[in-house]
């Protein structure tokens, strides 16, 4: 593997240029391809691009890699517009945040002729472009990859090592639907509070005056790109909403046990929670040190 090309420049596909550039400078060759002029010149002057392109011109005809981080419906029009210009043997993957749909959605529009690897990097931020890329974000990551049975072994193999060498921690391999239902937990729903915490509040007060670090914690990622998380809910609506029910259910409960004064049934629900923080914490710490 000697050409990597970034396609799409925001803030996924920014952090891949500058962790390849931090972990493994002067390895490969690496360009991309993104609308905007200023994130390519921007990328260039960082020295994390060698070449950029608005449209492809000649950067697909020549990747061994191509990373793909583009929304759904747009990475859809992109293979369809580009399916012929893929390197023969060339390994493809995109780092969108639903699975099953989204492999429903774009196979037809799959060449043949490139092994196309279905991923998702668990890191980034809630701010985005590429202004706000940075390869320490990916440090000690998870990331996911949900195979299909058309994916050589060796290529998952090898790009496992590459996510590793630019600072991954954890590589799992999950199946799609297992995907969208943790991570409709894990990650959608947890925006969801936050977004729902953050607009319950009473705009009227001076609220900053009383937050601590758990307000902040909790509403870090309010701040949130509506266009893509619109779209990752409704395309993963099933597994969300399940998640809602069982959220709205922990959360009667714990409102049960304070209207009626069930003091026991507090520390109960309290000793709970902060015994699966505790084996939480103690399996998320194996991750590659």
């Amino acid at each position: 593997m000697k050409h990597i090309a970034l396609v799409g420049l925001g803030v996924i596909g920014g952090t891949f240029a500058k962790a390849i550039d931090a972990h493994m400078p002067n390895t490969f060759k690496v360009t991309a391809i993104d609308k905007n002029e200023e994130t390519l010149a921007r990328a260039k002057e960082d020295g994390v691009i060698q070449h950029g392109e608005v449209t492809n011109q000649t950067i697909l005809q020549d990747a061994d890699l191509v990373i793909i981080s583009l929304y759904p419906k747009v990475l859809k029009t992109f293979l369809e517009t580009h399916a012929q210009d893929f390197k023969p043997g060339a390994i493809v993957t995109e780092t969108s945040g639903i699975k099953q749909t989204m492999l429903d959605f774009i196979a037809p529009h799959i060449p043949s002729h490139v092994d196309f690897i279905f991923g998702h990097p668990m890191a980034g931020r809630e701010k985005q472009g590429y202004n706000y890329a940075d390869a320490a974000v990916f440090n000690k990551a998870n990331y996911l990859i949900t195979p299909t049975e058309l994916n050589d072994r060796k290529n998952i193999e090898e790009f496992t090592n590459f996510l590793k060498s630019i600072g991954f921690g954890r590589v799992s391999e999950v199946t799609p639907r297992m995907h969208d239902t943790m991570i409709g937990y894990t990650s959608q729903l947890t925006h969801a509070i936050a977004v729902a915490l953050m607009n319950s509040d009473d705009t009227s007060r001076e609220t900053y005056k009383y937050v601590g670090d758990s307000f902040r914690d909790l509403t870090r990622i309010a701040n949130i790109n509506e266009y893509l998380w619109t779209e990752l809910f409704l395309e993963n609506k099933e597994a969300l909403l399940e998640s809602f029910d069982t959220f709205e259910a922990e959360m009667q409960r714990l409102k049960t046990a304070i209207q009626n004064d069930e003091v026991e049934n507090m520390y109960d629900i309290f000793r709970q929670s902060s015994e699966r923080r505790l084996a939480f914490e103690k399996s998320d710490s194996k991750r590659k040190d």
